[in-house]
């Protein structure tokens, strides 16, 4: 097929949506199909449309419907869509009625929709390949915890830094963040922790290769997010058998299970001091996150994206 891939973030962009975008676009080309990848909907023929965000790709959703109305269009439901904009935003709940297909990247990403679509709803978990790292922290050596997020609010990106902050003088955290500041406000706020916090080494944004070989070296990954729809470092930290610390959302549950020993309350600075101190300093606690992450590993195995993506297909023919 003639497929066209619709997603706002460049490709060049480094976030969470073009990484998943390039993924789905190289998957699909193993595929046997020829796949255009585009910021918007410039009118041509293709016989499926891939749309990445129900708010932000609407216009583009809107004329493809348009212009083929008898088409496959497939809409894929971002953190922002699920957990904030179908709620308030006309244009993003018009984007759910027009697809012939909706896809979520966690489980519990169904639950936020209205009953009468989840029946065309997939859930389609983001793969990452293995990459191998130094695995279990060495005694008195560093205890490195990765951070992956641009600054903006619905990742609380300091969360972390702000809670090694309150670890005791002996403890060996080191909080590698990965990711720039999005706005002004956000600059200000990272360059102020910064200079406060003896813990905290802010790597600025990284090609993609060097992100995953930072965080393959890490010894725990903290997740913070207050909205997410998914999250690509939640998968490949489970991929690189890097154990997890996460706010206990939606988004995260969906992948991780309700049942996760890593959770803290979204945004309490001491529930994540607490627990990465307990990560840090109790060996049989370490095990039990490294345990489950590795009980997840076929969740995001590259093989099961793709027979998902096949499956998918299939039914649209």
């Amino acid at each position: 097929m003639r497929i066209e891939l619709i997603t706002p973030a460049l490709a060049g962009a480094r976030n969470g949506n073009s990484i998943t975008a390039l993924r789905w676009a190289r998957l699909l080309k193993q595929m046997g199909h020829k796949v255009f990848m585009e910021k918007a909907y410039g009118g041509g023929s293709y016989d499926l449309m891939i749309a990445l965000h129900a708010r932000r790709s609407f216009e583009s959703i809107r004329r493809f419907k348009e212009a083929h109305p008898r088409r496959p269009l497939i809409v894929v439901l971002t953190g922002t869509d699920l957990y904030r904009d179908i709620r308030i935003d006309s244009e993003a709940r018009e984007s759910l009625e027009l697809a012939t297909r909706l896809i979520v990247l966690q489980s519990m990403g169904i639950e936020e929709l209205p009953r009468r679509l989840r029946a065309k709803t997939r859930v389609i978990y983001q793969s990452a390949g293995r990459v191998d790292g130094r695995g279990s922290p060495a005694a008195g050596a560093l205890f490195k915890v990765c951070v992956i997020s641009h600054l903006r609010p619905e990742k609380d990106p300091l969360r972390t830094a702000m809670a090694a902050r309150q670890l005791p003088a002996s403890s060996r955290v080191r909080v590698l963040h990965i990711g720039r500041p999005l706005t002004g406000e956000m600059n200000k706020r990272l360059r102020a922790e910064a200079a406060r916090n003896p813990r905290l080494h802010w790597l600025g944004e990284l090609p993609h290769w060097k992100t995953r070989r930072v965080l393959a070296n890490s010894h725990l990954l903290s997740v913070t997010s207050r909205m997410e729809g998914s999250s690509n470092a939640l998968s490949e930290a489970i991929a690189s058998s890097v154990p997890v610390v996460a706010s206990r959302i939606p988004g995260l549950i969906g992948t991780l299970g309700k049942n996760y020993p890593g959770y803290f309350p979204a945004g309490e600075t001491r529930a994540l001091a607490r627990l990465l101190r307990r990560a840090e300093s109790d060996p049989r606690f370490y095990r039990s996150l490294k345990a489950h992450c590795a009980r997840l590993r076929p969740l995001v195995d590259p093989k099961s994206e793709r027979a998902a993506w096949q499956q998918l297909l299939a039914e649209l023919k």
